[in-house]
């Protein structure tokens, strides 16, 4: 049905008014108990081969909306609804901001990929935590992808991390670090080893000075070389980070279907779908190779079928996350993905 009917209609929108109508119509029909129910006991497969315990967390299955979906935490409890067995929110940043001027999202129809330079819009820390303390549903794992502010120097950046992560520590189940988008200026910056270093080591200081320290994960670039994977992987074990989410979306546009004339209109930006699947599944598998799977990752970039779901799993990720491919294959996806892991008998994992 979505394939069918309901995504043809959406791709006559514009890709954020889309965006904005499906979230606003999930919220609304699920504020109905009764679809509510119907919604969740359609979507959601229950099966004790899919559960995981990663990072200390009891996931009821390996499949999680990656962070960017619900910028501002204002629609995590519909989305949960779709059978996720994890949703992260974010990124937010410590002020509200507006992002880059519109348009800024677009579609490769021909790739099944998506080009966005959002530029971490949202409605700040406090908007996403008064959110929050309204609490939500039994058993959700909620993660927090936190960023800066665009007009924060990188020299002090480790402020705005330290004011998201002090803030929402009482309401999210883990964290992720966002120094890897491309659409802040200079923010990749802060994946040199030395920035990141003191970033990180100062995190984890305080997350180690609570009394029930949360897990904390760096989400990183596809267009890293493995020299300075290497560096990250370095620093994740000299700082005892729980791990790594892999990868964000990249600025390469090579072996598109898409014209170069369409391309080059767009701009800037960064891409994901399709055209980053492969490359993810490599950092996957360099990175858990690389230590000897003494890391939790998660695997997120251009999952549209259970295959790709399947391929990250044996790449050596723990969970994965996905989004473009919610886009062009609908919920469905979920579902599919979930079954096709119980057909497998895909034992638990234990991370």
């Amino acid at each position: 049905m979505y394939k069918s009917i309901i995504k043809p209609i959406l791709f006559l929108l514009s890709p954020e008014k889309a965006h904005h109508f499906t979230l606003t119509v999930l919220k609304i029909i699920l504020a109905i108990p009764i679809v509510n129910v119907i919604f969740k006991s359609f979507h959601t497969v229950k099966d004790n081969r899919l559960k995981r315990t990663v990072m200390g967390l009891e996931f009821p299955n390996p499949v999680g909306l990656a962070a960017g979906f619900d910028k501002d935490g204002k629609h995590y409890k519909a989305m949960s609804a779709l059978g996720f067995g994890f949703i992260e929110i974010g990124t937010v940043t410590p002020i509200a901001q507006v992002g880059n001027p519109k348009p800024r999202l677009f579609r490769l129809p021909e790739d099944e990929g998506i080009i966005n330079r959002m530029g971490f819009n949202n409605e700040g820390l406090d908007a996403m935590v008064n959110r929050l303390k309204n609490g939500k549903p039994k058993n959700l794992i909620v993660g927090g992808n936190i960023g800066k502010n665009k007009l924060t120097p990188n020299e002090i950046a480790v402020t705005d991390y330290d004011k998201s992560f002090t803030a929402l520590f009482p309401y999210v189940d883990y964290f992720v670090v966002n120094v890897s988008s491309p659409n802040t200026p200079g923010l990749r910056e802060l994946q040199n080893k030395e920035p990141l270093t003191r970033l990180l080591s100062h995190l984890q200081s305080l997350n180690l000075a609570k009394e029930k320290p949360k897990p904390i994960l760096l989400k990183i670039a596809p267009d890293m070389t493995n020299e300075q994977l290497d560096d990250v992987i370095e620093i994740i074990l000299n700082t005892q980070l729980t791990g790594i989410i892999a990868t964000n979306t990249t600025i390469d546009r090579s072996n598109l279907n898409t014209s170069q004339e369409k391309i080059m209109n767009i701009g800037n930006g960064g891409l994901s779908g399709k055209p980053l699947s492969q490359r993810s599944t490599e950092v996957i598998r360099y990175i858990h190779e690389k230590t000897d799977g003494k890391i939790v990752i998660i695997g997120v970039g251009g999952i549209r079928s259970p295959q790709d779901a399947i391929d990250k799993l044996n790449a050596g990720a723990s969970l994965i996350q996905i989004y473009s491919g919610l886009i062009y294959e609908g919920p469905q996806l979920i579902r599919k993905i979930n079954n096709t892991l119980i057909h497998l008998n895909k034992s638990s994992v234990t991370s």
